[in-house]
C-alpha cells in the first residue's frame, strides 16, 4: 500500500515533524510505502475562479502550474494525510492553493475506497476548527475520512506537550491505519446520500452533455445510480433518496 502525505508549510519543522512521526508509526504496522510531499516544493497558482473546469473539464484550465503531479500522486495512493500549520485561524496559503486547484473535483469526486486524515500543528489554539474542515473536505472529495488530530507547539516546547503531542499522532495512525486496510465502499450517511441525489438531479435537470459535470455524471451512470458506487440501501435510505431526488427536482423548477 502507498500513503502520501501533502505538507503545507515552507519550512521543515513542527508540521513536519509531526507528519513524519505519523508515517514513520504507520510503518510499524504494516509494509506501507510512504511519500511526504513538501507543497512548497511546487508551483501552485492561484485558482482564477472562472469556472472552465466545472463546465468544460479540468484539461481547459488556463493556469500552467503543478496541479496534475500532485492529483496523480493522489489517485496512485491508497491514503492521504493533509498536514498544515494553522496561519490566522485557517489552513496555510499554501494548502488553500492546493485545495483550490481540487475545486472541480468537489463536483466530481473520485477518490473513493482511499483513506484521508489530516494534522493540524497550531501555537495557542483554533486548530480544532481546522481540523473539522479539513475532514468535510476529505468526505467533499470522497475519502473514507478518519477525524484529524490537532497539536500544540507553542515554543519553547515543554516535554509534556511533546508527549502529548506524540500520543494524539500515535493514535490518529492507528485509526487511520484500521481504516487503510479496510479498502472499503461504505453505506453513505443520510448527508451523504442528500448531497449525491440533490447534486446529480439539479444537474440532470438544469445542465446538458455541453456540460463537463453532466458528461462526467452520465459516462459514470450517476443519474440511474442509488450512490457514487454500488450499495445496497436499506429501505430508510431508499425512501430518503427518493426524497432528496423530490426536493432537488423542486428546487430546480421552472
Amino acid at each position: 500500500m502507498k500513503v502520501t502525505a501533502f505538507v503545507a508549510s515552507a519550512r521543515k519543522k513542527h508540521t513536519y515533524n509531526a507528519t513524519e512521526r505519523f508515517l514513520q508509526k504507520l510503518q510499524t504496522f504494516g509494509k506501507i510505502e510512504y511519500e511526504i510531499v513538501s507543497l512548497n516544493d511546487y508551483n501552485l497558482q492561484i485558482c482564477r475562479g472562472c469556472k472552465i473546469c466545472f463546465e468544460k473539464g479540468e484539461e481547459f484550465c488556463r493556469l500552467k502550474d503543478d496541479r496534475d503531479i500532485l492529483i496523480e500522486k493522489m489517485k496512485n495512493s491508497d491514503g492521504i494525510i493533509l498536514a498544515t500549520p494553522n496561519y490566522s485561524f485557517h489552513v496555510s496559503a499554501l494548502m488553500k492553493a492546493f485545495l483550490d486547484r481540487l475545486g472541480y473535483v468537489f463536483h466530481r469526486p473520485e477518490f473513493f475506497g482511499k483513506t484521508f486524515t489530516s494534522i493540524v500543528v497550531q501555537g495557542i489554539y483554533g486548530g480544532d476548527a481546522i481540523v473539522k474542515y479539513l475532514d468535510f473536505v476529505g468526505n467533499g472529495l470522497g475519502f473514507n475520512t478518519i477525524k484529524g488530530c490537532c497539536i500544540t507547539t507553542l515554543e519553547p516546547m515543554t516535554k509534556k506537550q511533546e508527549n502529548a503531542n506524540n500520543k494524539l499522532i500515535d493514535n490518529l495512525t492507528q485509526k487511520f491505519y484500521k481504516e487503510l486496510i479496510k479498502k472499503r465502499f461504505p453505506n453513505p450517511s443520510l448527508f451523504k446520500l442528500m448531497v449525491f441525489r440533490m447534486s446529480r438531479t439539479s444537474i440532470n435537470r438544469m445542465l446538458d452533455s455541453n456540460f463537463k459535470d453532466y458528461s462526467h455524471f452520465d459516462e459514470k451512470g450517476w443519474f440511474d445510480a442509488e450512490y457514487f458506487y454500488p450499495v445496497k440501501l436499506n429501505p430508510v435510505k431508499k425512501l430518503a433518496g427518493r426524497m432528496f431526488d423530490w426536493l432537488a427536482l423542486i428546487n430546480t423548477k421552472d
